[in-house]
């Protein structure tokens, strides 16, 4: 029995007993419970209620090419080269930038139920329940080197915070240089790795984490949400990625040729923190300022002390300055 069979059983999140169940996949109670363990080893919490059986809150509904697919338009659908879809990978950068070294090539996509190995920002985990998230990476192409590349990153969060409000979410807003935020509280993340020719042709694998359902106890070091507790009118984790890409893929496009500059003006209409007072912090040194928006090149204007700064992505932290601290 595999474990895509259990999570089956217990799709429609209502309570089953071990002998439903067993009876269901052909196998003893003893088999069942053992597959229970292994839901709870890679992160599902299963509901257990004597007299009533086992459940798992919120259900389960497998990430499926197909349907991610039909939510394209015509248009991101002749971009898109290659979707892939996982269930348990390292991580799925990790997996385009192989997939770039042996291959070089644009517009593939690699999405998985769960990274054992996801990437954040300055070093961070990725936190990755199964099946409870969307994590996914997108392969593709640039000329010109990593000067091409300034404000990518914010570019691509306006695709994300797009399709969040698109599919009827409210209070988006987006966090230089990164950060998808909803009420605040931090929604999803946008991390970039390149590699190639640094000065002419080169691939980024665009990583993106979306929080859908998480644990209360979800071990994450920052305020965060996911879309469950936003109350996402859409909650279909492939509409959703399909929402997603269908907004990204042209956008990377027109990316390519016009750069940030382009997108600019829609990031700014996201922007959590202009005109609000911040700190930036670079390895041990913090500075205190008021965000001024972004350039075209998607450096973050901060005016300090000692007038306006311009700081560009990297090993920088932003965050907002409260009751002087």
């Amino acid at each position: 029995m595999e474990l895509t069979d259990i999570l089956g059983a217990l799709a429609d999140g209502e309570f089953h007993s071990g002998e439903e169940l067993g009876a269901k996949l052909g196998v003893s109670r003893t088999a069942i419970w053992k597959q229970l363990q292994k839901l709870d080893e890679i992160g599902l919490r299963v509901d257990s209620v004597k007299g009533k059986g086992y459940r798992l809150p919120g259900g389960y509904a497998p990430l499926d090419a197909q349907e991610i697919q039909k939510a394209l338009s015509g248009k991101s659908a002749g971009l898109l080269a290659e979707l892939i879809v996982e269930q348990q990978i390292t991580s799925t950068s990790s997996y385009l930038s192989d997939l770039a070294r042996v291959s070089p090539r644009s517009g593939v996509v690699c999405v998985a139920e769960q990274q054992t190995a996801g990437r954040g920002r300055l070093g961070r985990t990725w936190v990755s329940p199964y099946g409870r998230n969307l994590m996914f990476s997108v392969l593709w192409e640039f000329d010109g080197g990593a000067a091409a590349l300034e404000g990518l990153s914010l570019a691509v969060g306006v695709a994300v915070a797009q399709a969040l409000s698109g599919v009827g979410l409210d209070d988006i807003a987006l966090k230089w240089p990164n950060d998808i935020l909803h009420g605040g509280s931090k929604l999803a993340g946008i991390l970039l790795e390149m590699q190639g020719d640094a000065a002419g042709r080169c691939q980024v694998i665009i990583g993106i984490g979306l929080n859908v359902n998480l644990p209360d106890d979800a071990p994450i070091d920052q305020t965060w949400t996911d879309l469950t507790r936003a109350v996402c009118p859409e909650l279909d984790r492939n509409k959703l990625l399909g929402a997603i890409l269908d907004r990204l893929l042209p956008l990377l496009q027109t990316f390519s040729s016009s750069g940030f500059v382009a997108f600019q003006e829609d990031w700014e209409s996201f922007d959590a923190f202009n005109g609000a007072p911040a700190t930036v912090r670079r390895g041990d040194v913090a500075t205190e300022g008021i965000c001024r928006g972004v350039a075209s090149n998607g450096a973050l204007q901060f005016e300090t002390a000692n007038g306006l700064e311009y700081i560009s992505g990297g090993e920088v932290s932003l965050r907002p300055l409260v009751d002087g601290r």
